[in-house]
């Protein structure tokens, strides 16, 4: 596993790490995940989850430790959950400190069993996000049928978000929807100084990125946050919403 940082430019601090598969040789989780069938799902899934709180717990890692499940791999979810939880308990971890990212590589065949895993992970503590957020099937259609803790906005959206008007108009009513749920917005794929000002004038403040860090095998992440403390990461600028 490598971990990446997600923070919080309002408070500059850790709100979370997420946890992204790499293969024992260092291939990337593109060519890990191109391995995954219906025949090793449920295991694969299984073992990211243990390794994840194995590894972060061992590093002494701060905040949420996010971890991608696939929900197709989830066949009952109370039982499913338990190699987690006996992680979790060997680990010393609090299950409050886990947030499950809901990956769709593959679209969900059965709301009701994803509203029914999400209604378990919350029951035990868990906090829950829809990751990749306007693309392939993480849509408004999900949000439609459970609304989760936090939803992860694509990084396709959020690419050069200042200077695009229509990816502003698509990102600017996102937010509101979520505002209006309750669900907090976290921007991941974030790269430049002008992509995190204008998400800070629309008011998130949970980022994920490059322009902080890159995925860290074996080591905790450095965190680069001198462009979110300058005065105009803060200051919401008003034409920033007009620029087209």
């Amino acid at each position: 596993m490598a971990f990446q940082p997600i923070v919080d430019v309002e408070r500059r601090t850790v709100f979370a790490h997420e946890s992204l598969v790499r293969g024992l040789d260092g291939a990337g989780a593109a060519h890990v995940l191109s391995q995954v069938n219906a025949e090793n799902r449920y295991a694969f899934d299984q073992a990211c989850r243990t390794k994840a709180v194995e590894l972060a717990s061992g590093l002494g890692l701060q905040g949420l430790l996010s971890i991608n499940f696939l929900p197709n791999a989830v066949y009952e979810p109370e039982t499913c959950i338990r190699a987690t939880l006996a992680a979790a308990r060997r680990h010393q971890m609090p299950t409050h400190r886990l947030l499950f990212e809901i990956t769709e590589s593959e679209q969900v065949r059965d709301k009701q069993h994803l509203r029914n895993i999400v209604r378990e992970y919350r029951r035990q503590g868990f906090k829950t996000a829809i990751d990749d957020f306007g693309a392939g099937y993480a849509g408004l259609n999900l949000l439609a049928d459970f609304q989760p803790d936090y939803i992860k906005l694509d990084m396709d959206l959020i690419r050069d978000v200042h200077e695009n008007h229509v990816r502003q108009v698509i990102v600017r009513s996102i937010i509101e929807v979520c505002r209006a749920l309750r669900i907090e917005v976290i921007a991941e794929g974030v790269e430049s100084v002008g992509e995190l000002r204008y998400l800070r004038a629309q008011g998130v403040k949970l980022f994920q990125g490059y322009l902080f860090s890159r995925p860290v095998v074996g080591q905790v992440p450095g965190i680069h946050w001198a462009a979110a403390t300058t005065p105009a990461a803060f200051t919401p600028t008003k034409d920033l919403s007009c620029i087209h």
